[in-house]
């Protein structure tokens, strides 16, 4: 009877114990505001009898921190650009994925599907995300204060303007902003032309009512200090949010072209459950989560054309830069008021 007794407890347990792990299981997401809403990550969770825990960032250099300051244990599947993807890859905080186990990308558009023609993806041979949402980062902009659209990216300097202009918080996007306001490539600065880029940020800076991180921290000031000119680094997420709010806005992509996003999903080195990371990627690629994108963010999703898109050809896709750090300390002396005395950098 005891023998018996033993055996069923055993049984017991071991069926039980199984639940158990299983309900508590965590999944581990990084990504951007709009990017796993309750409803859609309940749904997921529901459905693998999982959890999920979600953390946001607001700018590259967030996400490239939270990514690197465990080897990228913290987190099982992330959210990011491809300049960025390709950066965690060479750093080996990435896993390579494998696309044909991952049923929906099937319903991806075919031009997210050609990996080879997708920059910074494919390394080594090895493809290391899934393309998932893209925007452009053009100019929005008060219609009550311009006569006609600003067509330049140059506007954002115009004294007209000062202490009306939005900018973004982050080293990187600036350096190529100010770049290609002067004619040069965004994503390779040479050494000499530094100091030239660098006083442009400069007197960007002293143009600019502040720098922002989040859209919703822009959406607040462009109502609160009667903003003229917003540099949209979320893109037409932050469109909708403005005209959702009741803002007379309009937007643009600047005759110079407009720095542009791809953002993928990928898989954690030290993902826990690198299938069950699979298995989040393929449920962001259903029809319901990818409506859900587009509808609520105004963002294109990989899987429907989108309704209003800028022409192609005036699109600047983001690429690995010159020297992230470098751009990153410089930054940081121009954002405390600094002149950056270049020599003494990196």
């Amino acid at each position: 009877m005891n023998y018996l007794l033993s055996v069923c407890w055993v049984i017991f347990s071991l069926f039980f114990g199984t639940q158990a792990s299983a309900e508590d299981q965590v999944l581990r997401v990084l990504a951007w505001p709009g990017y796993a809403d309750s409803d859609i990550v309940a749904a997921f969770e529901k459905r693998h009898k999982v959890n999920v825990e979600i953390t946001l960032v607001g700018s590259d250099e967030v996400l490239r921190s939270k990514l690197s300051a465990n080897q990228g244990a913290d987190f099982d599947v992330i959210a990011a650009n491809t300049a960025e993807i390709h950066n965690y890859a060479q750093q080996g905080l990435l896993q390579p994925v494998h696309p044909e186990r991952i049923a929906n990308t099937a319903r991806q558009l075919p031009r997210f599907r050609d990996y080879s023609k997708l920059p910074d993806i494919v390394i080594d041979g090895q493809i290391y995300a899934v393309p998932y949402a893209w925007s452009d980062m053009g100019l929005i902009y008060d219609r009550k204060q311009f006569s006609q659209p600003p067509d330049s990216i140059t506007s954002m300097w115009d004294p007209a303007f000062k202490g009306r202009v939005l900018a973004f918080n982050t080293g990187n996007h600036n350096y190529s902003l100010a770049s290609l306001a002067l004619g040069g490539n965004p994503f390779q600065i040479g050494a000499e032309e530094f100091p030239r880029v660098t006083d442009k940020l400069v007197a960007l800076r002293r143009n600019v009512l502040t720098f922002y991180s989040l859209p919703e921290e822009a959406a607040e000031l462009f109502r609160t200090h009667r903003v003229a000119l917003i540099f949209a680094n979320y893109g037409r997420q932050q469109l909708k949010q403005l005209r959702d709010a009741g803002v007379d806005v309009g937007y643009v992509v600047p005759q110079e072209g407009a720095l542009a996003w791809l953002d993928c999903w990928a898989i954690s080195r030290k993902a826990r459950d690198p299938a069950l990371a699979a298995q989040w990627i393929n449920f962001m690629l259903e029809p319901e989560a990818s409506r859900a994108l587009s509808d609520r963010q105004d963002l294109s999703s990989t899987v429907e054309e989108p309704k209003d898109a800028s022409p192609s050809g005036r699109l600047i896709w983001l690429r690995p830069v010159e020297d992230d750090q470098r751009r990153a300390a410089l930054w940081e002396r121009i954002m405390s008021g600094e002149r950056p005395p270049l020599r003494e950098l990196p």
